[in-house]
């Protein structure tokens, strides 16, 4: 792209010769790929000029703090487990909520009253649902990090133990109360 016109391998015309691109016709000569390292890759794309030694990727792609770990441990995953469980819980109470205000109303001709407690029954189920299994997953969190920081190991046993003392507490205070 000297613009002598001496290389017989380009040729120029329309827009791509305005933008320093070439025209359709065009092909590299051995000359021009002589330093270009195409190890697994296909040749060079006459519309992507592309070193391919800048696509390896060698290193990792996120900066973690000095001393951090690469994957999240329990107590982090705990925050998720809690707000995914209160979502959960709210979306089927929901569900519930409104199959029972359905069915509870089946009754009663369409009408703002009907309604109003249509959506009573969906707002008290979803939030019942939800405090219910987010309490669950709190106390199945705080289990798990307490038992994994006493033991000192990250591993099945830790899930289990955590899932049964969750289950001996809730199940305990069920006949208590």
């Amino acid at each position: 792209m000297d613009g002598s016109g001496g290389n017989s391998n380009r040729s120029t015309g329309g827009l791509a010769g305005f933008f320093g691109g070439s025209g359709a016709g065009m092909s590299y000569s051995n000359a021009d790929l002589a330093g270009v390292p195409l190890t697994g890759m296909s040749p060079l794309s006459p519309y992507l000029n592309v070193d391919p030694r800048y696509l390896i990727q060698d290193t990792d792609e996120f900066i973690l703090p000095t001393g951090a770990n690469k994957t999240r441990g329990r107590f982090e995953l705990a925050f998720f487990t809690i707000g995914g469980c209160c979502i959960t819980g709210a979306a089927f109470g929901a569900v519930n909520g409104l199959r029972l205000g359905l069915k509870e109303t089946r009754k009663m001709a369409w009408s703002k009253p009907r309604n109003v407690q249509i959506l009573n029954m969906v707002t008290r189920q979803g939030a019942l649902w939800a405090n219910t299994l987010g309490s669950l997953a709190l106390l199945y969190s705080a289990f798990g990090v307490v038992i994994e920081k006493t033991r000192g190991a990250e591993d099945d046993i830790n899930t289990v133990a955590a899932g049964t003392m969750t289950g001996m507490l809730y199940k305990c205070t069920e006949a208590v109360f």
